[in-house]
């Protein structure tokens, strides 16, 4: 009978992996530091708010931003300078700011997407895979016009159409369900801790995008560059959601 065990116990964990193997179908991309890099002009016109206000805001700060909506981002750098304003005020600060922000990505060109990024795409493609981007930025789709990969995406949901914020899952469920692919079935790629819990949060594949301490994630990349789809699958093998 002891003979038989460790047998059993093999036949049963290769059923489970059988039953459980994954079936990607679909990867949602988050936009700022995974397709473009615009948090450098985040950040100038964050800071440049900031200053205008009397205080700074450095580089160290704005760490504290990333994956966090517009309105959210203003509340933490209000803290930080220790200012409490109406909601009036702030919210004409939050369109100063994106006007210096749109300023900025008007001049973006597809030199600006991230290395790596063009062929992965384009092998997903080929893969016949669903492609949808997942972010909080409201200037989503004119940065991809900018830089020329508006047609990449199937579906793009950002923060004109949500109305919760990361961690919270809401974009990521919203994607899958416009592509009518289930959550389990999809793969997301953050570079930012609240975009992996969102993902992790929606029962979706999370894989971190350039640091490498995305503790949450089920895999992270330093970036695209040298990387491909079975490349991505194979870190992913033998992972549960």
């Amino acid at each position: 009978m002891q003979l038989f065990i460790p047998i059993l116990c093999t036949l049963y964990m290769n059923l489970f992996f059988y039953l459980y193997r994954m079936n990607i179908q679909a990867c949602i991309f988050d936009l700022d530091g995974v397709i473009v890099d615009t948090a450098k002009y985040h950040y100038r016109a964050w800071r440049k708010l900031a200053n205008s206000l009397g205080f700074d805001f450095t580089e160290t700060d704005n760490e504290q931003l990333k994956g966090v909506s517009r309105m959210e981002s203003l509340d933490i750098i209000l803290n930080i300078g220790k200012k409490t304003l109406d909601e009036s005020k702030k919210q004409t600060l939050a369109n100063q700011k994106n006007d210096w922000y749109l300023e900025y990505i008007t001049m973006m060109t597809p030199n600006e997407i991230l290395p790596g990024i063009v062929s992965f795409l384009d092998e997903l493609k080929t893969q016949n895979m669903r492609i949808a981007l997942g972010s909080a930025s409201k200037n989503a789709v004119l940065t991809l016009e900018k830089v020329k990969l508006l047609d990449r995406f199937e579906i793009i949901i950002d923060g004109t159409k949500t109305t919760r914020s990361k961690p919270d899952p809401q974009v990521f469920l919203m994607g899958a369900a416009d592509l009518g692919i289930a959550p389990k079935n999809c793969i997301v790629f953050e570079d930012a801790t609240k975009g992996i819990e969102a993902a992790r949060e929606a029962g979706m594949y999370a894989i971190g995008v350039g640091a490498s301490n995305f503790t949450q994630a089920h895999a992270v990349i330093p970036s695209f560059e040298k990387i491909n789809f079975d490349g991505i699958k194979a870190l992913l093998k033998g992972t549960m959601i």
